[in-house]
């Protein structure tokens, strides 16, 4: 099984990835992965192994689909199950992981060369995350618990990697019932922000955006 992690940082949708170490693939990057053990489950193994080896915890994994090209692997047959997985922007990089020491975030839309063929399982899951973006309330686990519209919006606009209609994407959003406000308010340099939560954080369908 293999993971591909998205989170915003830095304002960008990036992607974790990790240096091999070893085999006819060493030191070239990928996603972070392992073979399934006899006896134990797929999302439970992705799941742990993307915490353990990274220091990731996903707030969201899903599995995309079956990768079984004979050469994808130069060594021998392997067949992978790919999954995505998110992290809310307020989660720590991967870090303190002695499987992956070298691991670092990369913006999505400018992955160096990958091992096998995860430039392909890059993609899938790009197109799942956008695809999903439109049709679900998937951003709630791309953002903190807490947040303001503007982060709402720019979230929406860096992953889909368009401009938005500002006052038909607000009339929309609202129009669901996504969102919750708050009683507090956050600080800048001009007018305070209202504060936000989505009033469910479990995946939920809307209407397309």
């Amino acid at each position: 099984m293999d993971v591909v992690p998205f989170a915003i940082r830095d304002r960008r949708l990036k992607c974790y990835l990790v240096e091999l170490r070893v085999g006819a693939t060493a030191g070239k990057w990928a996603f972070p992965g392992r073979l399934i053990r006899v006896g134990e489950m797929l999302d439970e193994a992705a799941r742990g192994e993307l915490e353990l080896s990274t220091g990731i915890r996903a707030t969201y994994l899903e599995q995309l689909r079956t990768f079984g090209d004979p050469t994808r692997d130069p060594q021998a047959h392997v067949v992978s199950v790919g999954y995505l997985a998110l992290s809310g922007s307020s989660m720590g990089p991967g870090c303190g992981a002695q499987k992956y020491p070298g691991g670092q975030w990369f913006e999505a839309a400018a992955l160096p060369p990958l091992a096998y063929d995860h430039g392909l399982m890059a993609a899938c899951a790009l197109e799942r995350l956008k695809a999903k973006l439109e049709y679900t309330n998937i951003a709630c686990n791309l953002l903190p618990e807490t947040f303001t519209f503007a982060e709402l919006e720019e979230l929406y606009a860096t992953v889909l990697e368009r401009d938005l209609d500002r006052r038909n994407f607000r009339r929309r959003i609202f129009a669901m019932s996504l969102l919750r406000r708050l009683p507090q308010t956050r600080r800048g340099q001009g007018r305070p922000a209202a504060l936000y939560e989505f009033a469910r954080r479990d995946l939920q369908a809307i209407e397309m955006l």
